[in-house]
């Protein structure tokens, strides 16, 4: 049996990552980890208004001003990210001393400097310097790709840093810095096999029928699902690691006496 139900993967995953993108804010603000994670916090909002704009604005509006009020929202989100990273950084490696700093960060940042420059093609200089509306767009848009490819070298390498010696600088197992940074990692990981990936097929693939580039294209839009598909899973991890209380965390006294108290009970004699 068949069944249709007049929705495509695309809009699917969409709504189920918008959904999961406010559980986790819900979470972040109701659980009184934005006040630990600020930047974090900012970050998956902005997503979340990223995709909602990406619903209501597309196709509505000129093209022109839509590559406006997209690209500027990226180039935000992406500085915003970089500012996670220093801040899941800072969490992490709270008990490192200042050698250590001034040893790991400029080696950290080496690494993401070299991925940077020779992951993809750098436009010329002229094309984003002309006095244009197209040139400033494709200055933007080169900004929020290279810090945004910049911002997943650099989780990648902090998760690495974390997992071999989280314990001994106060991230240990199972702290919400550690899951966070596992999470970034990972869809970081993801996007970034997506990417090139596309880059590899896009690079020697020759179309020579419309049905090549149909399948070209298909294969397109399977990367990015799938890439969709861990940033889902990715935001269900988070929500849940960041329900539920780090090890030893010490439960106030008000919540566990409401907790042990029978259901009813108010503390005070019958009159």
């Amino acid at each position: 049996m068949h069944f249709n139900f007049g929705f495509t993967t695309v809009q699917v995953l969409w709504t189920l990552t918008f959904a999961a993108l406010l559980v986790l804010l819900v979470v972040l603000l109701g659980r009184d980890r934005a006040r630990r994670f600020p930047w974090f916090t900012l970050s998956m909002a902005l997503t979340a208004v990223r995709l909602l704009a990406s619903r209501m604005l597309y196709g509505r509006m000129a093209p022109l001003t839509m590559s406006r009020i997209f690209l500027s929202l990226a180039v935000v989100e992406a500085l915003v990210c970089l500012l996670v990273a220093v801040e899941m950084a800072r969490r992490a490696f709270s008990g490192a001393g200042r050698r250590a700093w001034l040893i790991g960060t400029p080696v950290v940042l080496a690494v993401g400097a070299l991925v940077l420059y020779t992951w993809g093609p750098w436009p010329a200089w002229k094309a984003l310097t002309a006095d244009s509306t197209l040139a400033v767009l494709r200055l933007m848009q080169l900004v929020a790709q290279k810090t945004d490819l910049l911002f997943d070298v650099l989780t990648i390498e902090l998760c690495l840093l974390v997992v071999m010696c989280g314990r001994r600088f106060k991230a240990g197992w199972r702290s919400h810095t550690q899951q966070i940074i596992i999470g970034l990692s990972t869809a970081s990981i993801a996007q970034m096999a997506a990417r090139g990936s596309w880059q590899a097929i896009a690079l020697h693939a020759v179309p020579h029928s419309e049905a090549d580039y149909e399948h070209i294209m298909s294969l397109q839009e399977k990367l990015y699902n799938a890439n969709s598909v861990v940033f889902l899973i990715v935001v269900v991890w988070w929500i849940v690691c960041l329900w539920i209380n780090e090890p030893g965390t010490v439960i106030p006294a008000a919540e566990e006496t409401s907790a042990a108290a029978p259901e009813g009970a108010t503390g005070k004699e019958p009159s």
